[in-house]
């Protein structure tokens, strides 16, 4: 018995042993294949070249180290797998699964009609509720980095839209960031009325108010039945979408709204921040109110203009583009451009200080809750508005062109929609190009100050270059190139800053950037540079130097389009590149004062050139006024004296005079001095040269002075 019960212990034993193995087995392979997936990757090792870059930092990869995903076609570091985006074709592979499921569960549609009028019209399907609606948009998580120069372009939304696409469908693509949506957002006035918010509700009801016409989904639902039915089809599709205009426009209004009557007065009179802080969260905010309130009115003031008789619901609008010619022209263009640029400009800032806030303000966190209570802000914080906003200007090209494109028999109405739709673009891309201006300033300044203070490399001529030099050159492409030295074949990461007269090497250590030590300066100019691709090699260039001796640099970049996008950029700032006499290389501190001080007189030039331009246009108004009758102002009328003597025409030919001669003596280098008697001040004059307007100026007060003694007219003040 003790014999038998020791067997069946020791077999108890040794089934428990292969268990415990099995399960250790399973785990481990498990962990094994989890091991090789990350982010939707399924990672294999390979071996690979020496010029191969990580996908994910840009860095050459050795064979021991490198991953490849046979999915999406990616090689990158083994450390670098936990930071590299999602794999793009799982990701889309997923949203198909995801698409044919929702597909399955889509709910009928329900038609309004079955008259052979409305069956091609695009808005003839309505959408029972809002759950189609998400299942078409899906997630909207992620989209808060968007900036202007990576929105859609219009071309690709205008491509993908068409005329024949159902309505509901066209407009959930149209107005997927769009401002808030009446129907599905409604204004509950009750729950701000609970927290004793009397400011907020007489706001919402306002707002109520202004979206009561534009509740509809489209025009085509918001007119009765039997006046849709009389009218032509390219007459609904021209309608439905001078509807969408104005609707988004209200939203647009109603988001601007939102920002300034929420939450920058509660930021201000109830959080009590400072000023300067609420603005650089809110830049322009004022500005943009008034632009898009005016555009606003004159849309609803043709809306009601175009009225059916006896009806408050049936409206027309056969005429529109000389709204938005006016809009996108002139000085309201200009208004524009000016505020969007800044906006858009401080986007990602506005947004990085409202974080920091949230996070560390207390009060801020409770204000931001309590305002969030009520279903108007339940979707749309702060950051969602501000980035709304930043969207709004690259929605115009499309919905005017596709108003374009459904305006028949109308010749001028066509001309006027071309000229705005022109005007827009033109003005779209000044803002987007402006905003990468200034993005590309702030990253130079963010490069620079990264930089090493005790960074500097020698150039040619025996200089020294500095840190100090970058910031007074324009940024124009950065990005992380291989350079082949000559004392070996290995190739050294280094991240180049194209620039304006040079491209400038550096290299990363201890999360500062140095000018690395090699063969050859890592400042090279770009005088005559001479810009060749490798043979035989896709990703490879040669830049020659044009000094004495020549100096040859091998540049590898990441793929053909990066190398072929390098080598574009650097012919173009070449071709571009200023002398050496009008800027040097490395600028003494005297040189710097100067330029400082001549763009400080230049800047003021421009000021007072548009206190001038100004000045006209009141005296133009002025006399209009005055008159009963509009007045032309001539190009060669008297800008600076208005005096009615009969020596101010000659005072105007003196002053004339002087600035001309001004310009010509200021090309020289002088010193002296000009003493104002009357005045007792001087003005001291150094090496000026250029474009400056200094001597000008200085002529311009000393012949006013001497135009008031000898002719004895003092109507003007100087």
């Amino acid at each position: 018995y003790l014999v038998k019960s020791h067997v069946i212990s020791g077999l108890t034993v040794l089934s428990f042993l292969n268990l415990f193995k099995e399960r250790k087995a399973r785990e481990k392979e498990t962990k094994e294949r989890e091991s090789r997936y990350s982010n939707g990757h399924l990672f294999t090792s390979l071996s690979v070249s020496a010029t191969t870059l990580c996908s994910a930092c840009n860095k050459s990869i050795t064979a021991k180290e490198a991953l490849s995903c046979p999915t999406c076609n990616v090689t990158i570091h083994n450390r670098c797998r936990d930071t590299l985006a999602n794999c793009a074709k799982m990701k889309q592979k997923q949203q198909r699964l995801a698409l044919v499921r929702n597909a399955a569960t889509l709910p009928n549609v329900a038609l309004r009609s079955k008259n052979p009028i409305l069956k091609e019209r695009p808005s003839s399907a309505i959408y029972p509720s809002e759950t189609l609606r998400q299942s078409f948009l899906g997630s909207r998580k992620g989209r808060s980095t968007l900036s202007l120069n990576k929105s859609v372009s219009t071309n690709n939304i205008a491509g993908s839209l068409n005329d024949d696409s159902p309505v509901g469908l066209r407009r959930i693509l149209s107005h997927s960031t769009d401002s808030l949506n009446f129907r599905n957002r409604a204004m509950s006035i009750e729950s701000l009325n609970d927290e004793g918010e009397m400011y907020y509700a007489s706001m919402l009801e306002e707002l109520e108010k202004d979206g009561k016409d534009f509740e509809a989904d489209s025009w085509s639902l918001a007119v009765d039945t039997s006046y849709l039915q009389s009218q032509r089809k390219d007459i609904i599709k021209r309608q439905d979408v001078i509807y969408e205009l104005i609707q988004t426009e209200l939203n647009h209004m109603r988001t601007l709204r939102i920002m300034e009557g929420v939450f920058r007065r509660g930021m201000l009179e109830e959080v009590l921040m400072e000023l300067g802080v609420v603005h650089a969260i809110f830049p322009c905010l004022d500005q943009l109110l008034s632009i898009h309130s005016n555009f606003l009115s004159q849309l609803l003031q043709r809306r009601n203009n175009s009225l059916a008789p006896s009806s408050t619901r049936n409206f027309t609008i056969q005429k529109l583009g000389d709204i938005l010619v006016e809009q996108f022209s002139g000085k309201n263009a200009e208004e524009m451009r000016k505020c969007y640029v800044e906006f858009c400009s401080r986007h990602l800032k506005a947004v990085k200080l409202y974080k920091e806030l949230l996070a560390r303000d207390k009060r801020f966190q409770q204000f931001i809750r309590r305002v969030s209570r009520g279903s108007l802000l339940r979707r749309h914080g702060v950051q969602e508005c501000i980035l709304l906003v930043t969207q709004r200007i690259t929605k115009y090209p499309v919905l005017i062109k596709r108003i374009l494109d459904n305006t028949k028999g109308n010749e001028e109405e066509s001309k006027s929609l071309a000229d705005s739709l022109t005007l827009i673009r033109e003005l779209l891309c000044s803002v987007d190009q402006q905003v990468q201006e200034l993005e590309r300033a702030q990253r130079l300044q963010e490069i620079q100050s990264r930089l090493d203070p005790r960074a500097e490399t020698k150039v040619k001529g025996g200089g020294v270059f500095g840190g100090g030099e970058l910031l007074r050159r324009r940024l124009i492409h950065e990005g992380a190139l291989l350079w082949k030295t000559a004392q070996g074949s290995r190739l050294k990461d280094v991240h180049v800053l194209l620039m304006t007269d040079i491209l400038v090497f550096m290299q990363e250590k201890d999360q500062k950037y140095i000018f690395p030590c090699l063969d050859k300066p890592a400042v090279l100019c770009l005088q005559n540079l001479i810009v060749r691709d490798i043979a035989n090699q896709q990703r490879g260039m040669f830049l020659i130097s044009h000094s004495t001796p020549p100096e040859m640099y091998e540049l590898h970049a990441a793929s053909k389009d990066d190398r072929n996008s390098w080598m574009k950029l650097i012919q173009q700032t070449v071709s571009n590149c200023p002398s050496r006499e009008d800027f040097p290389l490395i600028e003494t501190e005297d040189k710097a004062l100067l330029r400082r001080l001549r763009a400080d007189i230049q800047q003021k030039d421009r000021e007072v050139l548009e206190l001038l331009q100004e000045r006209v246009t009141l005296f133009s108004d002025l006399a209009e006024a005055s008159g009963g009758q509009n007045v032309n102002v001539p190009t060669n009328s008297r800008n600076i004296f208005r005096a009615d003597t009969p020596y101010a025409p000659q005072a105007e030919k003196l002053l004339n005079d002087a600035i001309v001669e001004g310009r010509q003596r200021s090309v020289q280098h002088y010193r002296e001095y000009l003493v104002m008697k009357d005045i007792n001040s001087f003005l001291f004059i150094s090496k000026c040269s250029g474009q400056t307007e200094l001597v000008s100026f200085c002529y311009i007060y000393s012949f006013l002075h001497q135009w008031r003694l000898v002719f004895k007219d003092t109507s003007y003040q100087m």
